[in-house]
């Protein structure tokens, strides 16, 4: 597969399972009345798949670093769209819940493979345009979901959203699986190729071109910790009162405590050290899961105030909180470029505040068209947050665990809708209606010391060269040799590419510049 037609794999695959999130919040109430369902059970439909996704995500990354991305990413679209129409034609509300489970053992296997071609296929300097192509989709798919799925709800039904998405995820399922047969044989060609160029010129970058890593080991033990530990977390968050959500909590902490001593002991941990091990990971996957709990928290707050407080219908609310998401999909393109004028420390602290920004504003709103000013500055800092985080942890990652880092990012995103409206819920019964608005732009203002681990923006012009000629080098580079030039490099990562010519007879590998993707 070609990088286009790679781009468009994991757009497809990002949009599919936003979609299917949106449109059958929508569809719920319907299927509730038509399968003569209780309210739990119906939760269920969301809870069993969310539970199932959250907890494989990071097993699946691996999976995809061991067998190859196209792989996995071809059998979870092709799985997904399977469940999606079995649940299209399910008898019953228990059919329902089963097939929704098996739905996200698929949509975990799809997801972190979206990113993990990606990271493949692109080198790591040209990844910003692509994560922002990707990023403005999941935005355009929250914001279509809605409307497509009462417009499907109305007039075929609820099942008819459920086939939404069959005839995407098959024939980007197949595309991939067929993609990934043909290059086998080349694969193998250019790993070759690529080894001998290794040992000709000395590069280290070379063997960066193999695509698929068969001889990554799966820690079993680790992976079977790890999802028991995150399905119980999950679980816990959504029914946090009475005896199951203590018993759940218990459970969270005995199988984190499991999870850790195994991956102490194994050989070959289910979570590289390369990965889990770099500051700027870390940071960028905590900042992650703060946004996207101050988005949904947020959201779901809004939703109450609205209709409860100033008596909007349905209707008008989804009209009020349409800026959100055009300026999610609007910021986008934007971050690729603020990545790289700027940097990813810079762009996320200030997406950051203006994300915490547009809740304060939320939380004051006398009408309307506060709101919808609230809602567009959140929807920028979101945007631009998941843009910028998302590019930091595929990029920071080695190619061989990028599916891990997937799973990584995919659980922060999975994780941290959880914890914002399970956050809500509380405070909302506890201090107010708005008061969850004011707690989340706390929280988020409290991440921003996290910033100081994200790489920095490019460095400042040389003396000496030609004007519009910069010198950046990459943060991996040792600050102890001078460069070319007879300069002393200075320490501390960058996101910014390099450009000086005689820098790039220097032992860095040439970097493809945006209009060269």
């Amino acid at each position: 597969m070609n990088r286009r037609l790679t781009l468009a794999g994991s757009v497809s695959g990002a949009m599919v399972v936003a979609l299917d999130g949106t449109v059958l919040t929508v569809a719920q109430p319907t299927l509730q009345r038509d399968l003569d369902a209780s309210f739990a059970e119906v939760q269920w439909t969301s809870t069993g798949y969310l539970v199932a996704v959250a907890s494989l995500l990071v097993f699946a990354g691996r999976l995809g670093d061991r067998y190859g991305h196209r792989r996995t990413f071809a059998l979870g679209m092709l799985g997904f769209g399977a469940a999606s129409a079995g649940v299209a034609v399910a008898p019953g509300v228990g059919w329902v819940i089963g097939l929704r489970v098996v739905q996200g053992v698929f949509g975990a296997l799809l997801q972190p493979a979206t990113l993990g071609m990606l990271r493949a296929t692109y080198p790591p300097e040209a990844l910003r345009r692509p994560i922002a192509a990707r990023t403005a989709a999941i935005g355009l798919a929250a914001a279509a979901g809605p409307v497509l799925g009462g417009a499907l709800t109305t007039g075929f039904g609820w099942r008819s959203v459920f086939l939404l998405n069959v005839v995407p995820a098959v024939v980007f399922g197949m595309l991939a699986l067929a993609g990934g047969n043909r290059s086998q044989a080349a694969s193998s060609s250019a790993s070759q190729t690529a080894s001998e160029t290794a040992s000709e010129t000395g590069s280290e970058t070379a063997s960066e071109t193999r695509t698929e890593t068969a001889g990554t080991a799966l820690d079993v033990p680790g992976a079977l910790w790890l999802a028991v530990a995150l399905a119980c977390l999950v679980h816990t968050l959504v029914a946090p009162s009475g005896p199951a959500g203590a018993l759940g909590a218990v459970a969270t902490v005995v199988a984190g405590a499991g999870f850790v001593r195994r991956e102490r002991r194994a050989p070959v941990p289910l979570l590289p050290p390369a990965v889990v091990g770099s500051p700027a990971v870390g940071a960028a996957l905590t900042l992650l899961v703060t946004v996207s709990a101050a988005l949904n928290g947020g959201l779901f707050t809004c939703v109450y105030v609205l209709q409860d407080d100033l008596g909007l219908t349905p209707l008008r609310t989804a009209l009020v909180s349409l800026p959100l998401a055009a300026s999610l999909v609007a910021a986008a393109p934007v971050s690729a470029v603020l990545l790289r004028r700027a940097g990813s420390r810079c762009t996320v602290a200030g997406a950051t505040a203006v994300l915490a920004a547009g809740l304060l504003v939320l939380a004051a709103a006398p009408g309307t068209a506060a709101f919808c000013a609230g809602f567009a500055l959140v929807g920028a800092g979101f945007g631009t947050v998941m843009v910028a985080a998302t590019h930091v942890v595929v990029r920071q990652s080695p190619a061989a665990s990028a599916g891990v880092a997937g799973g990584l990012q995919q659980t922060a995103m999975n994780v941290g809708p959880v914890i914002g409206v399970a956050s809500a819920t509380v405070l909302m019964g506890a201090a107010g209606t708005r008061s969850p608005l004011v707690v989340l732009a706390v929280a988020a203002v409290a991440a921003l010391p996290l910033c100081r681990a994200l790489p920095g923006g490019p460095r400042p012009v040389a003396a000496g060269l030609p004007a519009g000629v910069s010198v950046s080098l990459p943060g991996d580079v040792p600050a102890a040799a001078p460069d070319p030039l007879g300069r002393s490099v200075p320490a501390g990562p960058s996101d910014a590419r390099h450009t000086a010519p005689a820098v790039e007879r220097g032992s860095f590998e040439p970097s493809l510049g945006d209009d060269e993707v």
